[in-house]
């Protein structure tokens, strides 16, 4: 069975509504605080005296929050890692035999495992200092905006409060830029380090699986909605390690013993991975290749009529939908509740017709957010 990060990519889905969790109730936490007694002439007074408590309550739920999800993160990985091992059992099982297929067997996992999360671990632990500082700054900025806005004359203090919140609500918990200098949410960016790092762990499982069993060559789906950096490997021969570069290879047959067969090989798998392919999202698989036996894949399965941009469209638009929930949770007034809503079945609607024109398959989790607890 081939390898592909995609195979593992709902394995994320349970970590990222761990922290959208978090996100959620930072809200709603720093909403009902500033709400509170709007109306009070000592409200400024009341809302600062306040700030040690809120602080205590922020901390509770990253205490919460660290825990679950250094469980769940290694829940996942190796998950995932299984997952990939037990492609590449699949695979082997279907053609090896004597050593090849006695490799095949189980190895020991729990040192690859714990290596793959506590990266991950030290990769996301910059965010629990970041939900403290957010929290805390909206929380006296708001303070801020509220009680000078009547004394210009330009708005109401409950005005005032209701857009530095909505303000809040729209961008979560910021601040986060990963290695090629983009800006992150706190979900967004768990959720895509989770990705990634079970993705790897996936790949990483039939590597090594391909490696006890001696197998040194693989070879690169042709998947649907590919990407500009993937295109280039589609249907091409790699080697499992080693460096760089194309070139012809003569490599034995699979089945005949002392029969060799030149092999036209377009470089190296970490190469590949390297320059993009294999990246989170991706759709393309890796899988033995039998010299002599392997043909280059068929045509694309046409699982539906969308292009990459196509699908990342989708994506952006599932953000949409989850960022006007997370203003209906941060509204002051119900008329701001009712009009984010409205907006929610605005991007849903943008959804159903992208979905019904490419094919796409709509994928609802990804609208949702997970209530806070």
């Amino acid at each position: 069975m081939p390898v592909s990060p995609n195979m593992a990519e709902d394995l994320a889905a349970a970590v990222s509504s761990l922290y959208e969790q978090a996100e959620l109730a930072l809200i709603e936490m720093v909403t009902r605080a500033l709400v509170e007694g709007l109306d009070s002439p000592l409200w400024v007074e009341l809302k600062l005296a306040a700030l040690g408590n809120l602080r205590t309550a922020i901390e509770e739920i990253i205490a919460v929050l660290q825990v679950d999800a250094a469980g769940a993160m290694h829940q996942a990985l190796a998950e995932a890692y299984e997952r990939g091992q037990q492609a590449a059992i699949a695979e082997l099982g279907a053609v090896a035999v004597g050593p090849a297929f006695a490799a095949a067997e189980a190895l020991p996992t729990a040192a690859a495992v714990d290596r793959l999360a506590a990266a991950l671990v030290s990769e996301t632990g910059p965010v629990y200092a970041r939900i403290l500082r957010t929290g805390m700054d909206v929380y006296r900025q708001v303070i801020a905006e509220a009680s000078s806005a009547p004394l210009l004359g330009a708005t109401t203090r409950r005005q005032a409060a209701a857009r530095a919140l909505a303000k809040f609500a729209d961008r979560g918990v910021t601040g986060f830029v990963d290695r090629r200098g983009h800006a992150w949410n706190l979900t967004s960016y768990v959720e895509m380090a989770t990705r990634s790092a079970v993705g790897r762990a996936a790949v990483q499982a039939h590597r090594d699986r391909l490696a006890a069993a001696g197998v040194d060559v693989v070879v690169v789906s042709d998947a649907p909605e590919e990407c500009d950096r993937c295109k280039p490997w589609e249907g091409k021969v790699l080697r499992r390690e080693g460096p760089p570069g194309a070139g012809v290879v003569e490599m034995e047959h699979a089945t005949e013993d002392g029969r060799m067969v030149r092999v036209r090989v377009a470089g190296s798998l970490p190469e590949a991975r390297s320059k993009g392919l294999m990246h989170p999202n991706c759709r393309h698989t890796v899988s033995i290749y039998l010299p002599g036996l392997t043909r280059p894949p068929g045509p694309k399965r046409d699982r539906s009529r969308a292009t990459y941009e196509q699908s990342q469209q989708q994506r952006y638009l599932e953000r949409q939908v989850r960022a006007w929930k997370r203003r209906a949770a941060g509204a002051v007034e119900e008329k701001d509740r009712r009009a984010a809503n409205a907006k929610v079945r605005t991007y849903q609607a943008r959804i159903r017709e992208l979905v019904a024109e490419t094919g796409l398959t709509r994928k609802s989790h990804r609208e949702q957010l997970t209530a806070s607890r």
